[in-house]
């Protein structure tokens, strides 16, 4: 079972990158997915979420109106398009199932390295 992301890079303020985690060894469409972010020294949060039977979705407060998530079943892909980025969406994401998008997150199961995302100009 593994998850990895990609995607992230250095990007200017304002500016937009789309995150892409791939699953290998299960089906990401039996899973309610959810990206997460851990910046140095601070506590992991819980970006978004979307879930398996309905694909609703949930965000954090501080990405609503900005981050959307999306997943292709066909490419076993979960996405996470970020816009008007800033410099405080600076850390490394990552993507998981979670057992419920409830604004907890709590995972299923963990594999795989996140991706780094800079915001700077």
């Amino acid at each position: 079972l593994q998850l990895q992301a990609s995607g992230g890079g250095l990007v200017q303020p304002g500016g937009s990158l789309r995150l892409s985690c791939v699953a290998s060894g299960f089906t990401l469409d039996y899973y309610n997915m959810a990206w997460f972010r851990q910046a140095p020294g601070k506590e992991r949060e819980g970006v978004s979420c979307l879930t398996s039977t309905d694909s609703m979705t949930d965000y954090a407060d501080s990405v609503k109106g900005r981050f959307t998530i999306a997943r292709d079943s066909a490419k076993n892909t979960v996405y996470l398009h970020m816009n008007s980025l800033k410099p405080e969406d600076t850390a490394v994401y990552y993507c998981a199932p979670v057992w419920a998008c409830d604004g907890y997150y709590n995972i299923v199961f963990s594999g795989g390295q996140g991706t780094q995302v800079t915001v700077s100009s």
